[in-house]
């Protein structure tokens, strides 16, 4: 019960959080075509985990609650409980008496083992399993029963009913496997039961079994659990595309290791000799011995809960475990708290144990880059790329990182590169495929930036064709709409601009080219129509002002736009561009000293723009401090000789300041 205010962790944020099958808008039948993560099972980078009974009870959580943690982890708990009151009564029935079903019943339900199964929302799919197990068994035993009473003298006629049980069985193992893959052994614990329990065959005996009254009545039970077992495997080698599943070596170290020694100990067990000296024992000794094992138990039920209670414990609670993927992992928690000094540390310290990690690299890099510590990040995601060539997000972050610095070459091969990655492989191939999409859409961004808008349309055009389902197609509908704008096609720009629209009809960049469209157009009063969409969507959002500013400004509307321009400043007052536009429509209704005041706040922004220079020196030329005036023309010309514009204001103040002495 003390998970229950506890949030999601650990493989809990990729199996619910971010998987797109527990959303109504994804149709229901993609649970059964995907495995447990979200991927379609077809897909070479599929885990191959097909647990669709689970998906359906996360998404029965997720109608219920949306992604309430509460109700998953309470979910988890009534399970469990209807799941040892289950194994109860199996023990009651194996074991007859009182005193040792309670124990067996009280030692499953505390075993530290099954109770953290519980804590982590993803561990429903063991429960589950063991849910639908132990409802096979009993059956099977039902069945086992009436199967016997028919061959026995006097038996009545059972023999319809237990192929009701039978039946029972196969479709509750059915349940079992779809809920978590190892639920299929419950046919070989039939089997046991039927052979070791029922019909208390020894080891030793069993090659004398076949001649036994007691084999013909067993054999139609193995038989039938054979068929059960054969179907089912059929079944789930057909559901993975007849191809086993591939893991990699960290999803189990140990058996991949390269030590004979390791391998062996992992697979074998070691038994102990067990004395058992009926005579000495007492049964005070016995329970306290049990009461001490459930006490001990429960405790380390309870403690070890706490470290589920959220991510950021349980990571720090394995840092004694695995250093470097708990270390990473609490540094992705402090990243998202904001707690940037400690994130990094946490960063370094997992590559000091692990320097080829290329996902902390990665993510190393983001914070860097947030940070503005450019050659860092750059150095990060070359790095994650070196250890992993096919990371796709490395590659996009890298390419936007060396556009935004300047180096366009670079950041075009970057994206082409990363557009081609074979990522068929990899985990979470949806992520993937929308990345190298995102490849695309930057490299025609660039492209279009650069006037290439031939290479651009190109390359949107290829993005298009190649998009999967789930990546959603507005942007690049409207950037390609913008490329045909920029070649002065408005027929197809208005045409891109309205699928855009189309496909997502708040899409507040489509609103905004729309308005600029019909401005160009001249039809300036259906302009401002999109411009007035576009803030009653979303009021919030500073780049619809900028740009109605600006439309304000073009139209002749100066004061509005001058009044807009200090409004959006107010929030955003380090935007360059918005300055700088706001310091010319200021010139232009006759507020000098604002507009001077703007341009010094661009030069103070941007050190080594010579345009802010030259126009903070004609202001000052305006607001007639001649001397002013003179040193931003000069520091203007020193970034940019040769400029004729600021060479002609400078000759025009010089010529002014001799005529006045």
């Amino acid at each position: 019960m003390n998970t229950l205010d506890a949030d999601f962790a650990y493989d809990d944020s990729r199996a619910i959080v971010k998987n797109q099958d527990l959303e109504p808008k994804t149709p229901i039948i993609n649970i059964f075509y995907d495995d447990f993560w979200g991927t379609p099972l077809t897909k070479i980078a599929s885990h191959k985990s097909y647990r669709p009974i689970c998906v359906l009870s996360f998404r029965l959580n997720y109608y219920l609650g949306a992604l309430n943690p509460w109700g998953y982890h309470l979910g988890n708990v009534i399970l469990h409980v209807i799941v040892t009151a289950l194994f109860t009564k199996l023990s009651r029935t194996l074991l007859k008496h009182s005193f040792p079903t309670l124990v067996s019943g009280v030692l499953f339900a505390s075993h530290p083992v099954h109770t953290e199964a519980v804590a982590g929302v993803v561990g429903r799919a063991d429960i589950g399993a063991c849910f639908f197990f132990l409802l096979a068994l009993l059956s099977y035993m039902k069945y086992v029963k009436l199967r016997d009473t028919l061959h026995d003298p006097g038996g009545g006629d059972s023999g319809s009913k237990r192929f009701v049980f039978f039946i029972g069985t196969a479709v509750l193992t059915t349940a079992s496997l779809l809920t978590k893959e190892q639920g299929v052994t419950v046919l070989g614990v039939c089997a046991a039961y039927d052979l070791f329990v029922h019909n208390k065959m020894k080891i030793p005996h069993i090659l004398q079994f076949y001649k036994k009254d007691e084999w013909r009545r067993a054999m139609e039970g193995f038989f039938l659990l054979v068929i059960v077992l054969v179907t089912l495997v059929a079944f789930r080698m057909y559901f993975m595309g007849n191809t086993p599943p591939e893991f990699a070596p960290s999803d189990n170290p140990a058996s991949d290791s390269d030590s004979f020694l390791t391998r062996t100990l992992t697979y074998f067990l070691l038994p102990a000799l067990n004395r058992y000296d009926q005579d000495g024992l007492k049964q005070k000794c016995v329970v306290l011995a049990t009461v001490f094992l459930v006490l001990m138990n429960s405790g380390k039920t309870v403690v070890r809960n706490r470290d589920w209670a959220s991510e950021e414990m349980l990571y720090t609670s394995g840092i004694a475990v695995n250093p470097p993927k708990a270390w990473g992992n609490l540094a992705n928690i402090y990243n998202n708290q904001g707690r940037i000094t400690d994130a990094e540390t946490a960063y370094r310290n997992a590559l000091k144990y692990r320097p080829n990690m290329s996902d902390t690299h990665y993510n190393l890099g983001i914070l860097l880059q947030n940070q503005k510590r450019y050659k860092d990040a750059i150095d990060s995601y070359n790095k994650a790329i070196s250890f992993r060539p096919n990371l796709s997000m490395a590659h996009l972050n890298l390419g936007i990182l060396l556009a935004q610095l300047g180096d366009k070459k670079q950041a075009e091969q970057v994206y082409r590169h990363c557009a081609d990655l074979d990522t068929s492989k990899l985990k979470d191939p949806r992520l993937h495929e929308s990345t190298k999409i995102s490849c695309l859409y930057n490299l025609g961004r660039l492209y279009n930036d650069q006037k290439q808008f031939e290479d651009a349309m190109r390359v949107f055009e290829e993005a298009l064709q190649r998009r999967p389902d789930h990546y959603a197609p507005q942007s690049i509908y409207n950037l390609y709409g913008e490329t045909h704008f920029n070649m002065g096609n408005h027929v197809e720009a208005e045409r891109y601009f309205k699928k855009a629209l189309q496909a997502k009809p708040d899409h507040i960049p489509a609103h905004l080219t729309m308005a600029k469209l019909f401005h160009k157009q001249g039809k300036n009063e259906e302009a401002e129509s999109w411009f007035l969409k576009a803030k009653h969507l979303d009021p919030s959002d500073n780049t619809v002002y900028q740009h109605y500013a600006l439309f304000l400004g073009e139209v002749g509307r100066l004061t509005e736009s001058a009044s807009l321009y200090k409004d959006i400043l107010e929030k955003d007052p380090e935007n360059f561009e918005m300055i700088f536009n706001a310091a010319n429509v200021l010139r232009q209704v006759g507020q000098n000293g604002d507009a001077e005041k703007m341009f010094i706040k661009a030069t103070q922004l941007r050190p080594e723009e010579a345009t802010a220079h030259m126009n903070l020196g004609a202001m000052y030329h305006i607001n007639n401090k001649l001397t002013e005036a003179e040193k931003s023309y000069t520091r203007a010309l020193e970034l940019k000789p040769g400029d004729r514009t600021t060479q002609e204001n400078l000759a025009k103040l010089k010529t002014l300041m001799s005529s006045k002495h």
